[in-house]
């Protein structure tokens, strides 16, 4: 019985090894990376705001951001949607730790792709979401700062 187990973990972990090649040679190896082991993934026990938007696949992106000085002190973010969106929230708040507010308001698309060593086309949607929840965060945080 102890040879069958062997067997059936070899067989699991090859085929676990097959997957993760598979998804890095359709998005690359960092986005892998960061859709497995994500930072900053989930709802903080203390915050200063969150905000949630929908996005055009019907998933979700929540960010959740603690603000003194108007500097990003922490970002943590949750998602519903695909690995290429877990790793878009994750690298976006990679990104807006440590930094202005103004920094993360005028965080474009085009940088968040570029320091995931891009999206295949089709999971470019995931960067807008991320880009619009935290646009909306920033002014609803405004908003409640007048």
């Amino acid at each position: 019985m102890p040879q069958r187990k062997g067997d059936f973990d070899k067989f699991v972990e090859k085929l676990q090894e097959e997957i993760i090649d598979k998804e890095i040679h359709d998005f690359n190896e960092h986005i892998v990376k960061l859709f497995h082991n994500p930072k900053n993934w989930g709802k903080p026990t203390n915050f200063t705001i969150s905000h949630s938007s929908k996005g055009e696949k019907k998933d979700t992106m929540e960010f959740y951001l603690t603000i003194q000085d108007d500097i990003i002190k922490s970002a943590n973010f949750f998602t519903d949607g695909c690995g290429a969106t877990v790793a878009t929230g994750s690298q976006t708040t990679i990104l807006i730790e440590g930094k202005s507010l103004e920094y993360a308001e005028n965080l474009k698309t085009e940088d968040i792709d570029l320091a995931l060593n891009g999206l295949p086309d089709d999971h470019k949607h995931s960067l807008e979401l991320a880009v619009n929840a935290l646009r909306n965060l920033i002014a609803k945080y405004k908003s409640t700062r007048n």
